[in-house]
């Protein structure tokens, strides 16, 4: 969500596909698509915006593989990590609009890097069609079970520059830190890193004191008590951390969950984009998924796609009036 160097600065997107107008006509149980052809016309490729083995990977995955059987075609999984997944979303935005390409985006890239890319760069959630939402992560605050830092307070009294570990600029992991650390007054320096695996071994090898990670990540290391949870950044508590408070229970108003959701590129065609959402509806019914969901962690946030456009731009206005108050600079290029 051990390796030292800092992410790589934001790809440049490239330039949207206009958008197509197509006539779509149902035939045998399958949709026309972009250029006459049948939707699907072949595999439908899921382009995942972070490395192998993180948790949007994990989804990306389990979701692929029930919707393939739902589709009848395969859907093969493509890593295309960059940029907080900026490099993908340009990639996809520059798709042909049929429905044969998708991507799970994380809320935190048109939310949160919007507030830290320069203007040219940031990923608006418009530049797609939203096909559905998926599910929640909360991110947990973790530091080194022997470090003696064990709640805000604990970070408070230690009266020094602490640094905290990020899973790179302009995500959740450090807009969640940034704010809990200025409205509690402790002095502190941002660390990114690729992601929140080394962001954790960094904590766990003391070379920052503490991390914001999404739980599924850090779950493992908490269980063996070798990392201990300060606070989550949620509304409310999450049902697999019930002991652990929330920043908002603690007095301070730091509310910063990942959210993801599947996207295709902006002029898909309506009847397309709605059998991509069955195709996932019907996955996410199924008992192999929501098993998947409990052993991870996640919370199902299986909106429509006019929800989550409506929810993320609204995180993003909140986010953006938040870091003017205090004074935040989420430290990306101007």
């Amino acid at each position: 969500m051990g390796r030292c160097r800092p992410v790589s600065t934001f790809a440049s997107l490239s330039v949207l596909a206009a958008a197509l107008s197509l006539s779509l006509a149902a035939c045998g149980g399958n949709l026309s698509g972009g250029g006459g052809g049948k939707f699907p016309s072949g595999p439908v490729t899921m382009t995942i915006g972070q490395a192998p083995g993180g948790s949007t990977d994990l989804i990306g995955r389990a979701l692929a593989q029930g919707a393939a059987d739902d589709l009848g075609v395969p859907m093969p999984v493509v890593n295309t990590p960059g940029a907080n997944g900026a490099l993908a979303a340009g990639e996809l935005a520059g798709r042909q609009p049929d429905g044969q390409h998708i991507m799970v985006i994380n809320a935190s890239l048109a939310a949160i890097t919007p507030l830290a890319a320069a203007s040219q760069e940031a990923v608006a959630i418009d530049d797609f069609e939203v096909v559905t939402g998926i599910s929640q992560d909360d991110y947990v605050l973790v530091a080194n079970a022997a470090s003696g830092l064990n709640s805000v307070r604990s970070l408070v009294d230690a009266h020094r520059n602490l640094k905290f570990g990020t899973t790179g600029v302009g995500t959740g992991s450090q807009l969640s830190q940034e704010l809990l650390f200025k409205q509690a007054g402790i002095a502190g320096t941002a660390v990114p890193f690729d992601g929140g695996s080394p962001a954790m071994t960094a904590v766990l090898g003391d070379q920052v004191d503490v991390a914001s990670v999404q739980l599924g990540e850090a779950i493992g290391q908490i269980r063996a008590g070798e990392l201990v949870p300060l606070v989550t950044f949620a509304a409310q508590r999450n049902r697999y951390l019930p002991g652990t408070p929330t920043a908002v229970e603690e007095g301070y108003d730091v509310r910063v969950s990942q959210f993801r959701a599947v996207v295709a590129p902006k002029g898909t065609p309506r009847e397309v984009v709605d059998r991509l959402r069955q195709a996932f509806r019907t996955t996410f019914a199924t008992e192999r998924y929501r098993k998947f969901n409990e052993d991870n962690l996640l919370t199902p946030h299986e909106v429509d796609g006019a929800q989550v456009a409506q929810e993320w731009t609204g995180s993003l206005e909140s986010y953006r009036t938040m870091i003017q108050r205090y004074g935040i600079d989420l430290g990306g290029p101007k």
